[in-house]
């Protein structure tokens, strides 16, 4: 057994049987890759012939290359679904993976905008151009449906039913979900759509993207995330934000308004709600004012 036909024929079942989507199936590749390197490295051995000796002295390989350990813990999640197929297809008679725990975690919580931050964030973006235009409506829907960028970038003009006001997301492992759309995100997006979007020469095959550069072709992540960094210097915001930091603004701000745990766990696609508590953390002035005004002791 060789690395390479090994790879490939994994990297094919991530992607027909398991309908993975394209970003999840580079992420597993790229985890097996640093395995056939250290592998190479070190002891010349195939895939099958991987213990679990080998993976812990990987692990410890990684940690000294300075990978963190949420890292860590992801691409040990990779190799497990590797060798899981390795199994599957009897390729290996043993998962050197399956004792090896992954690595203490703490749960991190992202900074949060307030809903002052992101109105001035908006407010910030010049709207005599093009682009300032779709940028405003880009960041409402953002914000306003709580998506992940992906998710944004890859929106489709034939998964927006706006006079119902909701659009259709194509979200982590091709699930799809409908998410409510509110009031000003339509009026910008319609603004962009029929004012905006209609003068550019758009290409081959991109004609359903919604949100695209001023050559024609879809806005990548890293485009938006351009995007956000500039107008959070442009305020002087001192906040690491990212997209994804409109996301759990999103899910923070419905959860003080007293949302719904379940609620917005559908918005947001998680498949456990374990995954939506870590966006239920409160500040402590919104903690304090609660037991103020509702604690029988106060």
């Amino acid at each position: 057994m060789d690395w390479r036909s090994t790879k490939k024929g994994f990297e094919n079942y991530l992607k027909l049987e398991r309908s993975l989507s394209a970003n999840s199936v580079e992420a597993y590749m790229r985890d097996v890759d640093k395995l056939h390197q250290f592998a190479d490295s070190t002891s010349g051995k195939a895939p099958n012939e991987i213990t679990s000796e080998d993976i812990q002295l990987f692990l410890g390989w990684i940690n000294e290359l300075g990978m963190l350990p949420p890292s860590q813990a992801r691409v040990l999640s990779g190799l497990k679904g590797f060798y899981k197929y390795l199994i599957i297809e009897n390729l290996s008679k043993i998962d050197p993976t399956a004792l090896i725990e992954s690595p203490r975690l703490t749960r991190k919580l992202p900074d949060t905008l307030s809903i002052d931050d992101i109105n001035k964030l908006i407010a910030a973006i010049d709207l005599s151009t093009p682009e300032g235009m779709r940028n405003k409506a880009m960041l409402e829907v953002l914000y306003g449906c709580g998506l992940r960028v992906s998710e944004l970038t890859d929106l489709k003009i034939s998964n927006l039913y706006l006079d119902i006001e909701f659009i259709k997301v194509m979200g982590k492992g091709n699930k799809e979900r409908l998410v409510p759309i509110g009031s000003e995100a339509i009026k910008l997006l319609r603004i962009y759509l029929t004012e905006i979007r209609v003068h550019l020469k758009i290409k081959p095959n991109h004609q359903d993207f919604v949100f695209l550069n001023r050559r024609g072709a879809p806005l990548s992540r890293v485009m938006v995330f351009l995007i956000i960094k500039q107008l959070a210097e442009k305020i002087g915001l001192n906040k690491n934000i990212s997209p994804h930091t409109f996301r759990h603004s999103f899910a923070t701000h419905l959860i003080e308004g007293g949302a719904d745990l379940r609620a917005v766990q559908e918005m947001l696609g998680h498949e456990s709600i374990t995954t939506t508590e870590i966006y239920t953390h409160l500040d402590t002035d919104y903690l304090r004012q609660t037991i103020i005004q509702y604690h029988p002791r106060s």
